[in-house]
Parts: structure tokens; sequence; C-alpha cells
């Protein structure tokens, strides 16, 4: 890959090569990029993809990496942020802005300007690209619901828009997830509303978060999907698991829906931890759980099956501890 050739072709882009990516991600985990670009407008963006595509380059779209973790060994070929790319505007009712910038940043400027609408956001920390992607949600909303249209890229540079229609948003998911596309710029569509009833409703969201969630570690906030008829923290709570250290990683005490950072973690004891929970929580309850968070890069070799002979000793003591707990009754 030739970075200085990059270079002289996209000039105002900030880029950086072989950057550890465990600087930018919220769990503060994960390896290097090959090469790391901070472009800062649409524009940009397309030239960038377009490019990298007919230099055969792998190329990776990330937003402000909250909701994600990064493998150990990084990633290979171009990864692209688009936190530079944060321009906010607003028009009567509806908001215009370019998918970098963070959700609860607009979720401020629609209340600053008597909107109501995107107060469930106050205190979702991702990106607004991430956001759309991911159809990300708290407390009965859904940014879904507020979404007019949305512009898009396809990977060999096409620029066109897509209605919230044709987004195909449903729980924790959009189009974007099969096609591949990449957002660049959202309209949101509010209502007018009064500015202090907005505020205390921001008010109230952001107590309740901060007063539940581990926000004191670096952590990838809600790791697993709500699975249908169960919440997910009482499920790892039930099952023995909140606390439960692995490596630099732990269950939080705090919210046993989330895994943070206590001890300079790698993004593979996050991974491990993740698949432990979840097989034993099919075990106990017969419950698959779905990550909702995103994982992505490749494996560092010093780790690649280090751990399994660890994965066994920790689900065959659980087993053990749930048995004295809850013997099993013989059938006669």
């Amino acid at each position: 890959m030739n970075a200085k050739k990059l270079r002289k072709h996209f000039p105002n882009a900030s880029i950086k090569e072989n950057e550890p990516l465990s600087k930018y991600t919220y769990t503060k985990t994960g390896g290097p990029a090959d090469v790391l670009i901070f472009p800062k407008t649409k524009e940009e963006v397309q030239g960038l993809v377009k490019w990298l595509y007919e230099q055969n380059w792998p190329v990776t779209i990330l937003g402000n990496a909250s909701n994600l973790i990064v493998k150990d060994g990084g990633i290979r070929g171009a990864v692209i942020i688009l936190t530079d790319m944060n321009q906010i505007v607003v028009k009567d009712n509806s908001i215009r802005v370019l998918t970098g910038a963070p959700l609860i940043e607009v979720s401020k400027r629609a209340y600053q300007s008597s909107l109501t609408g995107l107060e469930f956001a106050c205190g979702i920390p991702g990106s607004i690209g991430g956001a759309v992607y991911m159809n990300a949600g708290a407390y009965g909303g859904e940014v879904r619901e507020v979404i007019r249209k949305v512009t898009v890229l396809t990977r060999d540079g096409e620029m066109f828009e897509r209605t919230n229609e044709e987004m195909e948003f449903s729980y924790r998911h959009s189009k974007l997830q099969e096609t591949d596309e990449i957002a660049l710029e959202v309209v949101f569509e509010l209502t007018e509303g009064d500015p202090e009833t907005i505020k205390e409703k921001m008010d109230e969201l952001t107590y309740l978060r901060t007063s539940k969630q581990p926000l004191e570690y670096p952590s990838c906030g809600s790791v697993f999907k709500r699975p249908t008829g169960y919440f997910t923290g009482k499920l790892i709570q039930d099952a023995g698991l909140q606390g439960l250290k692995w490596g630099g990683a732990q269950v939080s005490t705090k919210h046993a829906g989330f895994i943070v950072n206590i001890d300079n973690a790698t993004a593979t004891d996050y991974i491990e931890l993740i698949e432990h929970i979840k097989e034993v929580i099919l075990d106990k309850d017969g419950v698959q759980l779905e990550t909702e968070v995103k994982i992505i890069g490749e494996d560092h070799p010093a780790f690649i099956g280090a751990n399994d002979t660890l994965i066994k000793k920790a689900t065959s003591s659980f087993k053990a501890k749930l048995e004295t707990i809850m013997p099993l009754t013989e059938e006669n």
C-alpha cells in the first residue's frame, strides 16, 4: 500500500500510518490500522472511497468507534474515521447533519432550537453514522422515528439519497447492514416543543443513565441486544456472572449488560468474555444472546487459541457451581 501516493491525491485529509486504533475506540483496545484517514467533507469521502476501490485497497468506515470492538490484530488496508465530518445545520423543524457528528451534540442542538423528538438520544455516545447504521435507541425512542432521509455512498463511489422507508429500519437494524453503503448525511424531521419540557426530559434521562451505567470506565456500551421476553442484564446477574473478570475486562458491577476495561484489557479479553457469557446463558436459560456491539478486524497471532483451556475451565466451573446451587433431579 502506497501511503505517499494517497497523500498526494488527498492533501487535505489527515492520514496516519500503522496507527493504534486503541487511541480511538471507547474500550481503549484494538490493534493498528495500516492507514488511518480523517476526511472532512462528503465529497472527500466519495473521492477517497472511489480511489481506494480502484486501487483494490480494503476499506473500513468508522464513526466514533463507541459501540465497537477492534480485534488486537488491527485492520488491514485503509480505515476511514468520519469524526471530522461534524457539521450541523438547523433550519425550521429539520436538522441536516454530517454523519461524523456526535448524536449527543445533535440532541443538544435540537433542544437549543426548541425542537422535540431527540430527547431519548441525549446520552447515546455514538456518531450519527453509527446511530443510523444500527437504528440506535434508548428509553423507548429510536432514530428511525425522526429521520426523513439519508445520503449514502456505495463502495464504488456512487452517492444518492434513501428515504426513511428505503432504509428498512427495525430493532438495531437498517438496510445499510445488508448493502454495506456508507451513511454520509442525515436529515432529521422534528417538531416544535417547549424548551423547558425538553430540558426536563433530557435531565431525567441523563440522571437515569449516569446512575445506572458504568461511565467511569472505558466500555463499548450495551454489549448484547435485548432478547425477546428477557432483560439481558438480569439474565447475566441470575447466572452469577456480574463482576466476573476476564483478563483486564469485567462484567460491570454497576450494570451487568456492560463490559468494562478495568485493567489494560485487550480486545481478546472482551471477545472471550462475551463468548463465555453467551455460552453460559444458552446453557442455563436456553437463550441465544446476540451482540449489539460490532466486532471487526483481525486476531493477533499471539492470542489465537491461547485461552481455549481457560474458557473450558471457566465453563466447567460454572456448571459445577450451578449444580451445587440447583441440584438436578432424577426422573423415576
